[in-house]
């Protein structure tokens, strides 16, 4: 009789320690909280900040003279007085950016289809693929320029050029590692290989394809600007060489602001779409 009412204290009592236990860990899991992350549009502002924070301090302490570098009080005032100028140049810059990253990315996923279909293919577009890439830019762009003319479409290849390996190579990797298993159960439920690549690799390569766009969306702009350099009458590119030649370099700084806004606000309003075009990407 004693030996089992102990045994049944024994036992209450271990419940209640497991009891306060789970408890004890409960209020620690709801009081402690995930740091709050700051926006990244607020981190890009406090980024810029302290950048023309740092370019104001060097204008100031080494007395730099305006013709070659000029304060940031001054390019915000060449924004202003030649906003007209500017817009005008940016919209044909925006158009070749575009343009080309729609060119580019139509032959990206073409080109990974076939090296995925059709695997002999691979063997003959990888060496081409290398070689997009181990020929400077510089050097396509007045090629180009003797094929297509100094107008918008020459801008719109050398973009398209300048993206085409990336976005090919990160969307054949995605397609060829879809997971094995996958394709397996597909197969056992007598799916076509259209099916296959339509329900099964195509949503697997989206999130690697999103990286690929990412990068592309960044460099884009670089083989727009190139071409601009090389041969043309308008464009951020255009207007930049100007200024640097008739060595007004508040307009050149100006125009060289106004791209990197651009190429940024390109980059945040691509990243959030695929975010909620592809929401398993970081699954």
């Amino acid at each position: 009789m004693i030996m089992n009412d102990l045994t049944r204290s024994e036992a209450t009592d271990s419940s209640k320690i497991e009891n306060s236990m789970e408890e004890s860990s409960t209020n620690t899991q709801i009081t402690t909280k995930r740091p709050r992350q700051m926006n990244p549009v607020m981190r890009l502002l406090i980024s810029s900040a302290v950048i023309l924070g740092l370019w104001q301090l060097v204008v100031v302490i080494f007395e730099m003279p305006s013709f070659i570098l000029p304060a940031p009080a001054e390019v915000f005032l060449k924004l202003i007085e030649r906003y007209d100028v500017l817009l005008k140049h940016t919209w044909v810059t925006a158009q070749e950016i575009l343009l080309g990253l729609l060119l580019g990315l139509s032959m990206g996923l073409f080109f990974a289809l076939q090296m995925l279909m059709f695997e002999p293919l691979k063997r003959w577009l990888l060496p081409i693929l290398i070689a997009s890439q181990a020929i400077p830019v510089f050097a396509i762009a007045p090629v180009l320029m003797l094929w297509l003319g100094y107008g918008i479409a020459s801008k719109v290849v050398m973009a398209a050029i300048i993206i085409f390996f990336p976005v090919t190579t990160c969307c054949y990797d995605g397609l060829r590692n879809t997971p094995t298993g996958y394709l397996d159960l597909a197969k056992t439920m007598g799916a076509s290989k259209w099916q296959l690549l339509r329900y099964i690799q195509l949503p697997a390569a989206l999130p690697t394809l999103a990286s690929g766009i990412r990068v592309a969306v960044v460099i884009a702009p670089i083989g727009a600007v190139v071409g601009e350099w090389v041969g043309s009458s308008e464009g951020l590119g255009y207007l930049m060489l100007q200024a640097n030649a008739r060595m007004i370099i508040d307009e050149m700084f100006a125009a060289l602001f106004i791209l990197a806004v651009l190429s940024i606000s390109l980059y945040f309003v691509t990243d959030k779409l695929l975010k909620k075009a592809i929401p398993w990407e970081n699954q």
